[in-house]
């Protein structure tokens, strides 16, 4: 889903304000870690599940915003295109009966989910990509109608200069140039996270790292696109080049792109993810940041950090 909190204004100042934001952000960041103001010794999990709309003909329907009022629980919310939905489950210890709880809270939200849907004339689906989706449903007509997302088609495009391309060869071969990112919609995924103390972070982040190769061969399920047959597990390159922003020239250079699994293991700390993430990617989202991060941890509070976690969702590991 993403930080909502966008800012539609594109200019100067604003960006270096937002800079100067997401800085202190970082430095608060590292402060919290070194004085241990973030929460160690408890292991939480929560999860995302992603899913789409139907109608009968098993066709993508954009009525994401009527079946979430209809819905009306906060745990269900959008995702990019209008025919996605989005389910966040409770974080909850991973211990004793968590990932029962956590099983049973997903059937919740999905009947929940189902029935606000029936009442569109639409159902929900679990898939990787939903192999009925055309080209034709990829349109800005059917993007979420919420500022984040008009202003983070706008900002990409405005990054690359030109169509998205996307290229994709498998069994057969997909070479398609398209005006938005909307090519992202087609992406559904279950999500699941784990909270662990700063001390755990790096042995663990790169545990994670060593085992998507056999987690994704084993789990992969999404091998049709538009018509074509393509990779078994599709999602890895379709996510990549549909939200890429770099322009040819800086591809040329081997600028890494915003989806990719990172540049070489962590050594100590989380810091060094952020830091990377400002180092190589531009900010493309802005808000208004009224509070300096030190200023709350003086006051014996917790930041925030709304821009570190804003410039954080536009860059997917």
């Amino acid at each position: 889903m993403g930080e909502h909190n966008v800012s539609t204004k594109n200019d100067a100042y604003q960006a270096q304000a937002f800079m100067k934001s997401l800085l202190a952000d970082v430095a608060a960041l590292e402060r919290m870690i070194e004085t241990g103001r973030i929460e160690s010794g408890v292991c939480l999990i929560g999860a995302e599940q992603e899913m789409f709309l139907i109608d009968r003909a098993m066709r993508p329907v954009p009525v994401a915003l009527e079946v979430l009022k209809n819905a009306n629980d906060r745990r269900l919310t959008t995702e990019l295109g209008n025919f996605n939905l989005e389910a966040n489950l409770l974080p909850r210890p991973l211990a004793g009966r968590g990932l029962r709880e956590m099983e049973e809270e997903l059937s919740e939200l999905m009947t929940i989910a189902s029935r606000a849907a029936q009442s569109c004339d639409a159902e929900v689906l679990l898939t990787g990509i939903l192999p009925t989706i055309r080209q034709s449903d990829l349109t800005l007509d059917n993007l979420t109608p919420i500022p984040r997302y008009h202003e983070l088609s706008r900002a990409l495009n405005q990054l690359r200069g030109s169509a998205f391309n996307i290229h994709i060869k498998g069994l057969d071969e997909l070479h398609a140039t398209h005006d938005n990112l909307m090519f992202e919609s087609c992406c559904c995924s279950f999500q699941v996270h784990m909270q662990v103390g700063p001390e755990d972070f790096a042995r663990l982040y790169n545990l994670a790292q060593a085992i998507s190769a056999p987690l994704l061969a084993v789990t992969a399920n999404s091998p049709l696109l538009v018509g074509h047959r393509l990779w078994h597990e599709t999602r890895v390159a379709l996510f990549q080049h549909s939200n890429d922003e770099r322009s040819s020239a800086r591809q040329a250079r081997s600028h890494p792109p915003r989806a990719s699994f990172g540049e070489g293991w962590i050594k100590d700390s989380v810091i060094e993810i952020f830091r990377e993430e400002i180092a190589r990617f531009r900010v493309i989202l802005t808000t208004q940041i009224d509070d300096n991060p030190f200023d709350a941890l003086a006051r014996g509070e917790l930041p925030e950090l709304a821009a570190l976690r804003l410039h954080n969702g536009t860059v997917w590991r």
